[in-house]
């Protein structure tokens, strides 16, 4: 598939990645239509894939998804957890449509579904886990792209990529590979630069071992604690403290009246606020409440004895009239 183009030709960096992930290791059984791809079987049964043949395939494959117009009717599928965490980061980089996990059957054929979907192009991670999307893309002429060990049946199978799918980095790392030539074939990334991402983002990660990585964290946090802050012995202590904003200036209480008016902007126009009013008497000072006599009762000068309300005679008059009538 490469065609002699030397851009295409297979490095000697990634044969290394390829060795190192354990890419060429398949089966013990082989299917008749994959004994094409076996370059030999080793003594224990195993049989060895050819590289040669496995870069071609992914090149093809690679050449397929990029004629697809829009991403996003290519679907990524993959019911196996090593590589689940693969196909989402080749959703993400690539733009694919990925379904980690269970496939929901008549995905692909029961339009009343909620998730129905109608893909241009599907990708699955293992033709017989993923027997059930396969199998209705056929329904609906859907071609299909998967990565086959040598023992994997190849029933409605359009291009199969030969690899070793049961190993988590031998999967995390074909799903980079491919990733990775899409984004070239699309010029998003230069064949001259290496990739920034990384071939461990594709690989799979045991929930156990990563809490077992965050509980090691945390004990080793424990173990060197941070120092604790130092406070003074008693209360009536002075502590130093040095704080480099809001508490490196602090006002005492008699600069404050000083401290008003001092400014030359707000005094340029002197209006109302030019006389400042004259201090108040000290409490101490004014003068004592308690010795002042107290004050009389609002109805003590009303309530005066008085004679017949329709007489107003005095003692005087009462005197000098009392002779008369004596």
């Amino acid at each position: 598939m490469s065609g002699g183009i030397e851009a295409l030709q297979l490095k000697e960096e990634d044969v290394v990645k390829l060795l190192a992930a354990g890419v060429h290791l398949g089966a013990s059984n082989v299917d008749f239509q994959m004994e094409s791809y076996v370059y030999k079987r080793k003594p224990d049964g195993v049989h060895i894939i050819n590289i040669k043949k496995t870069w071609e395939k992914l090149l093809l494959a690679a050449r397929i998804i990029v004629g697809i117009e829009h991403p996003s009717d290519v679907c990524v599928i993959s019911a196996r957890p090593y590589g689940q965490r693969a196909i989402l980061k080749f959703a993400n980089h690539t733009g694919a449509t990925a379904i980690a996990g269970r496939f929901t059957p008549g995905t692909f054929t029961n339009q009343i579904q909620a998730a129905f979907r109608e893909p241009r192009l599907l990708v699955v991670c293992d033709p017989r886990t993923d027997s059930q999307p396969v199998t209705e893309s056929s329904y609906v002429n859907i071609p299909v792209i998967a990565f086959c060990n040598t023992d994997s049946p190849l029933h409605h199978v359009d291009v199969a990529i030969p690899c070793n799918n049961k190993g988590a980095h031998a999967v995390g790392l074909m799903w980079w590979l491919l990733a990775r030539e899409v984004l070239r074939m699309r010029g998003s990334i230069s064949r001259q630069i290496n990739w920034e991402i990384m071939p461990d983002l594709y690989f799979y990660r045991d929930p156990e071992e990563a809490e077992k990585e965050e509980q090691a964290a945390m004990q080793h946090a424990e173990e060197q604690p941070a120092a604790a802050p130092q406070f003074p012995s008693e209360w009536g202590g002075t502590a130093d403290q040095q704080t480099g904003e809001w508490g490196a200036e602090q006002m005492g209480t008699s600069a404050l009246p000083a401290s008003i008016g001092a400014t030359e902007e707000w005094g340029t126009s002197r209006e109302w606020t030019d006389t400042t009013p004259a201090p108040s008497k000290d409490w101490a000072e004014a003068k004592d409440w308690s010795a002042e006599p107290a004050p009389k009762e609002w109805g003590a000068d009303d309530l005066q004895p008085s004679s017949d309300w329709g007489t107003s005679v005095t003692m005087q008059d009462a005197k000098s009239g009392g002779a008369e009538w004596a």
